[in-house]
């Protein structure tokens, strides 16, 4: 499995059966996807800024559009289990803020397995989880934390704390790559480590996880 980040909360998981691509928003990726391509397509939550409706199928309340280098992509944004393509997706109602939604609405965190290894992209979660929520999600190899947006990076270690997975992608949700230094030393700093270089991409197998917590920080492909 390939994982691949785009900025802010997009990720593309590429493996051997399928491509799943996360939170791939117009204000990320532009209107033609950056030659991002997928089979699957994740939401964790409606779009903060509605562009132009593109060609192809949109989520179910309408307000975010894929980019047309996704539309014909099987479209998921909200909680439940699926299987498309023998990828198997769960999806889990979390929070956009902490006081269950009600200033920010909802979020869709989605566990997804893609050759064995098993992700969490935790999308624009602003909480840490119920014991219910972490039975929801269940065990992880890699779990996809924002950091900087509406999740501090105090909170993002807690949560990661949670989890207890092999790795550790941060995704800064931040103005600029000058804005996000600081936040992802705090990040570091909270989870008691430090990271080594900056990579393009991680490549990924069950047998290959690290035995330890790992961070890992993937340079972004896309505009942050």
């Amino acid at each position: 499995m390939e994982l691949t980040w785009y900025g802010r909360t997009c990720v593309r998981l590429k493996g051997r059966d399928a491509v799943v691509v996360a939170d791939p928003y117009q204000a990320v990726v532009g209107p033609t996807g950056r030659g991002i391509t997928g089979d699957i397509v994740t939401f964790s939550h409606p779009d903060d800024t509605p562009l132009p409706r593109a060609k192809g199928r949109t989520t179910r309340d309408g307000s975010t559009h894929l980019p047309s280098s996704l539309e014909d992509a099987f479209v998921l944004d909200g909680p439940g289990e699926y299987e498309v393509k023998h990828i198997l997706v769960t999806g889990v109602r979390t929070f956009r803020d902490e006081k269950r939604g009600a200033e920010r609405g909802f979020n869709v965190a989605f566990v997804v397995e893609v050759d064995g290894v098993h992700v969490v992209h935790l999308g624009d979660i602003a909480h840490t989880l119920t014991e219910e929520k972490i039975g929801e999600i269940g065990s992880v190899d890699v779990v996809c934390v924002p950091i900087g947006g509406q999740l501090s990076p105090t909170k993002a270690a807690e949560l990661v704390a949670q989890l207890d997975p092999k790795i550790v992608v941060p995704m800064p949700i931040c103005e600029d790559e000058e804005a996000c230094e600081p936040i992802i030393a705090r990040f570091l700093h909270e989870m008691g480590t430090t990271a080594g270089e900056t990579q393009p991409r991680l490549s990924l197998t069950p047998s290959g996880l690290p035995d330890e917590t790992t961070t890992v920080l993937l340079e972004s492909r896309g505009k942050v």
